[in-house]
């Protein structure tokens, strides 16, 4: 195949971004790790193709994605399954298809889930910023967020070739979400951490990939600790935060590296790509367990 492979960006969609698994052992120098909001999805992809992880990838939130090939390219689809298509034949998820030079791929809205993985064999070939090709939305690190006639281009293809046809996969849901969680290290913080699992909290639409911000009864404070206040310190993929005000925030990939405010339990780490795919206004139920799973 030709090196000059690209993919044109006709619409964006709420957002579209290059994303890859993220910028890993630079938190000290205060660089947020971002990457893959659900690293098992963009997983997937790289392995239908037969690729390395380390091949970019489209983060499509919400579906609207439109992209023309420039050279035939391999593509799959992974994460929130939406309506899909090539020049208005139908495609499916969870296995590689091939798209023409000049033809039109076009994403619609998921039924479930948030975040869909477009996946290209040679990987989206932009230029890395600390070895990572990932868009970081609150820094600012990596490639600006797709706009209508972006040229992306696509690296050489690798050596394997896929050899899966279709992947199955469980079907995402709109129902509650159920996430696992340890407590700590700063439940002491809380009058009573049972309330966090007791409370059926809904996600807010001013949720990102910052951080999932739930709504619900808010945690109250102990006493002890109710009128002090904490220095900043180191936060990881998947804490729960409480400000505050008490209704907690659950941290994705594009935390900052350090917080003022008690972190209160952790999200297992198998469980925080559910949580990436949950949509504003969908309920969570956070499960506490005594050691990981």
């Amino acid at each position: 195949m030709a090196r000059d492979r690209a993919l044109e960006v006709l619409e964006t969609g709420p957002l579209a971004l290059v994303q890859d698994l993220g910028r890993v052992g630079y938190a000290a120098i205060g660089v947020g790790p971002s990457g893959a909001a659900d690293r098992g999805a963009f997983r997937l992809g790289a392995r239908l193709l037969g690729q390395p992880y380390t091949a970019a990838a489209l983060e499509v939130t919400f579906g609207g994605l439109a992209l023309r090939a420039h050279g035939e390219v391999q593509l799959a689809l992974t994460g929130a399954p939406t309506p899909a298509a090539v020049d208005r034949h139908d495609v499916g998820y969870f296995g590689p298809f091939t798209v023409g030079d000049g033809q039109v791929l076009t994403l619609g809205v998921p039924q479930a889930g948030l975040r869909s993985y477009v996946s290209v064999r040679g990987g989206i070939d932009v230029p890395t910023v600390l070895r990572s090709r990932s868009t970081d939305t609150l820094s600012g690190l990596g490639p600006a967020p797709l706009n209508t006639g972006d040229i992306l281009p696509v690296g050489p293809v690798p050596p394997a070739y896929p050899n899966v046809d279709l992947a199955p996969m469980p079907p995402l849901s709109r129902e509650t979400c159920v996430l696992r969680a340890l407590a700590g290290p700063r439940d002491d913080w809380l009058a009573d951490i049972g309330v966090l699992a007791a409370t059926m909290w809904t996600v807010s639409s001013h949720s990102d990939r910052v951080g999932i911000r739930l709504t619900g009864e808010p945690l109250q404070r102990h006493a002890a600790h109710a009128a002090e206040e904490l220095p900043s310190e180191g936060v990881v993929r998947g804490a729960i935060q409480v400000p505050p005000a008490g209704e907690p925030v659950i941290f994705l990939p594009d935390h900052p590296v350090t917080g003022g405010y008690p972190v209160v339990a952790c999200l297992l780490d198998q469980d925080v790509d559910r949580a990436a795919q949950t949509v504003p206004g969908q309920q969570i139920r956070i499960v506490l367990v005594r050691e990981p799973i």
